[in-house]
């Protein structure tokens, strides 16, 4: 039996919060980043695609949202990533990792603007987050759900690594009806088996 891998709690240093992929910068928010996920997330594509985004947007609702994530990241509950696109600095959208510490495993939640879809940037992100959650927190088990109608978002787990798990009846309840859905994840040893560990991914300078 493999020997169990104590949990990091925790990963404040901002060296461990700056992640590169091949084309994106994933890096903790600041506030000046407000107006433009205002402006993304108030797309209603955003909110009918996300459990907690609501349409319409709320005025303040973003510089609200980054606020509260310092606390978060201090606490070592939630890290929430910014997606920026390394030619141009352009922020395309978030992706999030909310930890349960005392099972080891945490849910990945994302969300492209728009303007961005179909060009790949969903997969690059989610999968080097699942490289941090490994990597730098330990944690054992990485999960994921979709609405089971936005078959898109399935299709980016996939290509990410994790595995279709079964569906959710009716599991969220979102704009007045009740939402199926699917749940994809990947363990610490499906990750070690695909020869993850140990890959030399880049951390931003």
């Amino acid at each position: 039996m493999e020997k169990e891998t104590p949990l990091q709690q925790r990963a404040t240093d901002l060296s461990q919060l700056r992640l590169l992929t091949e084309r994106l910068l994933l890096r903790p928010f600041v506030l000046s980043d407000a107006p433009e996920v205002q402006r993304l997330a108030s797309a209603p594509e955003i909110a009918d695609t996300t459990s907690n985004i609501p349409h319409p947007y709320p005025e303040g609702a973003a510089e609200a949202w980054i606020a509260g994530h310092t606390a978060q990241i201090a606490a070592g509950t939630t890290y929430p990533f910014a997606i920026i696109l390394r030619e141009g600095e352009t922020l395309v959208g978030a992706i999030d990792l909310r930890v349960e510490c005392d099972h080891h495993r945490a849910e990945i939640g994302y969300w492209i603007g728009v303007p961005y879809w179909r060009q790949g940037y969903a997969t690059e992100a989610v999968r080097r987050v699942i490289a941090f959650g490994f990597d730098v927190l330990n944690l054992n088990r990485i999960y994921a759900t979709y609405f089971t109608r936005n078959s898109a978002s399935r299709r980016v787990m996939e290509k990410a690594g994790m595995h279709f798990e079964g569906v959710l009846r009716e599991w969220i309840r979102k704009a007045g009806r009740y939402e199926d859905c699917g749940i994809c994840a990947i363990l610490r040893k499906d990750y070690k088996e695909a020869g993850k560990i140990g890959e030399n991914l880049s951390v931003a300078p």
